[in-house]
């Protein structure tokens, strides 16, 4: 069965004005009786204990941390760095960001300190909210990193032991009395810096805006096969529980787990450890997930560690979408035999996420294929000129500012922070080039050939 073109044809974008994803992710579940009391994240440690967040809960939380942040003189605009693994404080702290129009800055606790005092730095950080992972590479860096004037740590009463000017985050935040206030942000404002790998030079910081969570909806919903109504409300989808290992920090965790889910008013399982096939897989039973995100990586170690895993797990599994890489055919067999789920491979990157993926139950995947264009996004392979290029030549994978309805596609990043040159030449016309190149099948599907710049730092 292939329905793709008829929901291709359907897809319209409908983005707001003024759009403020804390208010889509959390406070409008919460004023919603039939979601308040919905666990909206579960997070199980590697001891195995969980701590859990209703919406109402969750959106409580958040509006104590934005009057502490508010307190603290923090404003629309200021750049708030947000360096912890997957916890319900993370979810906080991003939210509370968004609320009070303050542009979040996601980085991984794996950074060192010259890693993360660059990342500081280029963004002119004025508060770290950070844990006991993460919080010695602060404390490492904070006097050369002139713009900063906050350090809240979470997750630990041992805030007193460090430095002076070092905030406990439970004590702050459990103090302040609420403050529900939001920026009424428009769709267009900052809400993001997502630093880009940095594979050809240094980081980049890529400046998101509120209105990407329309822009990567497209292809969260069709990789997990919950569009098929091209109709359907958002809030109509089918109940689903998340799972990835993917880091919060980075667009893989952001954008393709954690935020659609909340946006979508579902649950998101999170766990604070290593990976491990034998554990993800019980986190996938105790909490009957039925929705993953799982990198091609993983699913090779699942697939070696436990080849048979529906002898031994009791798994609800059914949509499981993997990006970074091809997953190849071998693993592609083994998730249809193994788990009774086709896997849907997924294309994007920092600036333009989920632009290019599978659906299965809506058209056919091949395997090794990086899928089609997800509707609302228009995408081509282009030459060094810019020129379109016919099917079956190789060339740099490209995505138009506008859908083929002439829709001004909201997946798009603003700029590159401090970085005008390396912005312009991200564009020919209305074309944005993302520096991979594949070739296009006659079917419209994706063929992955290698990076343009063919450069592995």
């Amino acid at each position: 069965m292939d329905t793709y073109d008829l929901h291709r044809e359907r897809w319209r974008w409908k983005v707001p004005a003024h759009f403020n994803i804390a208010i889509e992710c959390a406070q409008r579940w919460a004023a919603d009786a039939a979601y308040a009391e919905r666990i909206a994240i579960v997070v199980e440690a590697a001891d195995g204990r969980a701590e859990s967040a209703t919406y109402a809960k969750l959106t409580h939380t958040a509006n104590r941390l934005a009057a502490v942040l508010r307190a603290r003189g923090l404003a629309p605009g200021d750049r708030v760095a947000v360096c912890m693994p997957q916890r319900i404080e993370t979810a906080v702290a991003l939210l509370a960001i968004f609320q009070i129009g303050a542009v979040a800055v996601p980085l991984t606790v794996l950074f060192g300190p010259d890693a993360l005092e660059y990342r500081l730095v280029d963004a002119h950080c004025a508060c770290v909210m950070c844990d006991a992972s993460s919080i010695e590479n602060v404390i490492a860096v904070r006097d050369r990193v002139h713009s900063l004037r906050h350090i809240l740590l979470c997750g630990t009463s041992d805030a007193g032991n460090y430095p002076k000017g070092i905030e406990n985050f439970h004590q702050v935040v459990s103090s302040a009395e609420p403050d529900a206030r939001y920026e009424n942000t428009r769709a267009d404002d900052a809400a993001l810096i997502i630093y880009t790998s940095g594979t050809t030079g240094p980081p980049k910081g890529a400046l998101i805006p509120h209105r990407a969570m329309f822009g990567n909806m497209s292809g969260f919903l069709y990789s997990h096969n919950l569009r098929v109504d091209p109709n359907k409300a958002l809030e109509d989808v089918e109940p689903f529980v998340f799972y990835s290992p993917a880091d919060w920090a980075w667009t893989g965790g952001l954008w393709d787990a954690l935020l659609p889910t909340l946006f979508l008013g579902q649950t998101i399982v999170g766990y604070r450890g290593r990976f491990e096939p034998e554990r993800a897989f019980a986190l996938m039973e105790k909490y009957q997930v039925s929705a993953t995100f799982l990198f091609p990586t993983a699913l090779k170690m699942m697939m070696k560690a436990i080849p048979n895993p529906r002898d031994r797990f009791d798994l609800k599994l059914r949509s499981i979408m993997s990006a970074g890489e091809s997953v190849g055919e071998t693993v592609f067999n083994w998730t249809r035999d193994a788990l009774g789920v086709t896997v849907n491979e997924m294309f994007g990157q920092t600036e333009l996420n989920y632009v290019v993926g599978n659906s299965a139950a809506l058209w056919p995947a091949r395997a090794g294929s990086m899928g089609r264009a997800y509707p609302g996004h228009r995408i081509a392979i282009i030459g060094e000129a810019g020129e379109v290029l016919a099917a079956g030549e190789t060339g740099d994978v490209a995505v138009n500012r506008f859908d083929t309805h002439g829709d001004f596609d909201p997946v798009f990043f603003l700029a590159y922070l401090g970085n005008d040159a390396g912005t312009r030449a991200k564009y020919a016309g209305d074309w944005c080039r993302t520096g991979d190149m594949a070739r296009l099948d006659a079917d419209g599907y994706l063929w992955y050939e290698g990076r343009s710049d063919d450069v592995i730092k």
